[in-house]
């Protein structure tokens, strides 16, 4: 059932807002050996170019979230994409990692807008299985938003070089706020003019122990799909020697395995509960998990042998997340409608800052050897798996 907003926005527009922050996160990606070279620095020390972001968005999405039940959502939503507009400009003037990574700070900070204001937009307008429902069809649409990013970043980076990759966000700041300055309404539809107390609303999140499981649930997969994106260009660019434009169509296949987990989800929902949906999913997950350890420890085969399996375990993990994200997002904030964009801002938060957690983490353990990344992802499915059992029934 529909609340009574002023304006549905259409659903194409809500997948290119909620959208253009995952292909800002990866579509530079590919470039990232070129990125490590040009400031002499060291290929982990470019992959802070990952977590700095996600700390930013972090601390974004607890602004915009905030700011939207002020001013209203299509504000936040607009000044937000100027922000990142901005600091698209200067990732392409950087000179220096030091600035770089200041304005992927800038960058994050504005493009999470899109995240947290889309997504309360979503919650505020749908109930039940229609909202599980757009949240799997939204899902499945955006499984190919990091893919695409891989995918224009590695013709871009190889044929013109890292900066032009840079050129290009610039470019999609300005079509991104064209679109929603021409065509996003106003949603918000206040039912009060009582101020929202922060602390309340934090002590009720912190003291749900559903919320808190959802979270870690929501972070840990967001901070496994980027770590797998900070590590993959050293696996398949420098390990197995694949051009940046073949790692870009890469991309692609992996995102249908999250567009796989997201419609099963959604026929899923036909027959078994939510809960059981996203204790399914992550069991699939750490199998895959398993059976990419044993991938990666295997040896005495040809290499593309090796790369082919390795592909086909990645892709078992992220049908098993894809499956079960959905639903976690969905069902996290159901107890706090009265409250749902301040809850989601410090919501957002908290998991934002575990993904930048997770992606840090990936960086420290790059060492040059696969058998690392696998490790990290049994561990981290491994914490889901247990908090799901525990708390989701």
């Amino acid at each position: 059932m529909r609340k009574n907003i002023k304006k549905q926005p259409g659903v194409l527009l809500l997948i290119v807002l909620v959208g253009f922050p995952q292909i800002s996160e990866t579509i530079f990606t590919p470039s990232l050996p070129q990125i490590a070279t040009a400031y002499g620095v060291a290929i982990n020390t470019a992959q802070l170019t990952l977590s700095i972001y996600f700390l930013a968005f972090a601390f974004g999405v607890f602004t915009w979230g905030w700011l939207s039940d002020s001013i209203g959502r299509r504000k936040a939503m607009n000044y937000g994409i100027l922000i990142y507009g901005l600091g698209s400009l200067m990732c392409y003037l950087s000179g220096s990692m030091t600035s770089l990574l200041v304005a992927r700070f800038i960058q994050a900070f504005g493009a999470s807008t899109g995240s947290i204001t889309t997504q309360t937009i979503l919650r505020e307008s749908y109930e039940g299985n229609e909202r599980h429902s757009l949240f799997a069809k939204i899902s499945a649409a955006l499984a190919f938003t990091p893919a695409i990013g891989p995918l224009i970043g590695g013709f871009v980076g190889e044929s013109f070089g890292y900066r032009a990759v840079f050129f290009t966000l610039v470019l999609m700041s300005v079509g991104v706020f064209a679109y929603s300055y021409l065509s996003l309404p106003e949603t918000f539809v206040p039912e009060t003019k009582t101020a929202v107390s922060l602390s309340k609303v934090a002590r009720r999140l912190i003291s749900n122990p559903r919320v808190v499981t959802f979270g870690i649930i929501i972070g840990g997969i967001n901070g496994l799909l980027f770590s797998y994106y900070a590590e993959a260009p050293y696996v398949f660019i420098e390990y197995f020697g694949m051009t940046q434009s073949h790692y870009g169509f890469l991309g692609i296949m992996i995102a249908l395995a999250t567009v796989i987990g997201s419609l099963l989800s959604k026929r899923l929902l036909a027959h078994f509960k939510p809960e059981m949906i996203i204790r399914g999913g992550l069991s699939l997950a750490f199998l895959g998990a398993v059976a990419l350890l044993v991938v990666t420890c295997l040896s005495g085969m040809a290499s593309w042998i090796q790369m082919g399996l390795y592909i086909i375990t990645v892709f078992i993990i992220l049908v098993g997340t894809g499956i079960s994200l959905p639903n976690c997002l969905s069902l996290a904030l159901v107890d706090f409608k009265d409250v749902v964009g301040t809850a989601g801002a410090i919501f957002s938060l908290a998991y934002y800052l575990l993904v930048s957690l997770c992606t840090f983490l990936m960086s420290v353990l790059h060492t040059g050897s696969l058998i690392n990344m696998p490790l990290y992802f049994i561990a981290l499915i491994g914490v889901q798996l247990m908090l799901s059992k525990r708390y989701l029934k």
